[in-house]
């Protein structure tokens, strides 16, 4: 099925963060990674996959329910452009000084807050299943997570007071796998719920035979 193609491409990006994880510290930001030998190719495969769930999830909703998913579609699309231009411009070693930099900074602020939102209008009013229920709660997390993050970060007044700048680079990686595993829980949720109208029986006579005459009913008795 179409909706399960986010589920192979995000696994691709949660393995390729994850090597990235491995090869640097915990307080680098995931762009950085872009900044040493050998670290573009994981930052590459991890937001190409990315995009390409959301663009897959967006295409597969549009066959299933394309008047329903119709916000979710643009916010799906909101953030494969974010990590298009996220992948286009890089970062700058530190605070945002360049155009570059700032392009990039902007891009994965529309990433981080449009995949939460759509993952919030996808559930919003389904019953509450299992899977949708799933759905809700990373959403929340993927919020909670960046609220955190953003609290932690340098550039931010919070920072200091909470030591942010030692744990901010593992805050933001939280932040990724959260929207990483919501694409995959949109999808497979998705994918599940048969929202297509099951087809209803043609009644006919003999379903409902009509009712007795008064003289069969009186001979009856």
């Amino acid at each position: 099925m179409i909706l399960l193609a986010p589920l192979m491409a995000a696994l691709v990006c949660a393995a390729a963060l994850t090597y990235a994880h491995l090869a640097l510290p915990q307080q680098t930001l995931i762009s950085d990674y872009a900044l040493v030998p050998g670290g573009v190719a994981p930052v590459m495969i991890g937001t190409l996959a990315l995009a390409a769930g959301c663009v897959f999830l967006a295409y597969g909703l549009t066959v299933r329910e394309p008047g329903r998913t119709a916000a979710t579609r643009l916010l799906l699309i909101a953030a494969v452009g974010g990590l298009m231009l996220s992948a286009l411009f890089p970062t700058d070693p530190g605070p945002a000084t360049s155009l570059s930099g700032e392009v990039h900074r902007w891009a994965a602020a529309v990433v981080f807050t449009s995949l939460p939102v759509a993952g919030w209008t996808l559930a919003r009013g389904r019953a509450p299943l299992p899977r949708w229920n799933l759905v809700r709660s990373l959403v929340v997390t993927a919020v909670v997570t960046l609220a955190v993050y953003l609290a932690a970060h340098p550039a931010a007044l919070t920072s200091p007071f909470i030591g942010g700048e030692a744990y901010y680079g593992l805050l933001e990686r939280a932040v990724v796998m959260a929207d990483v595993a919501l694409v995959v829980a949109m999808g497979l949720a998705a994918s599940l719920d048969n929202r297509l109208p099951t087809q209803i029986p043609v009644m006919t006579r003999e379903s409902h035979p009509a009712p007795a005459a008064p003289a069969d009913r009186a001979k009856a008795a």
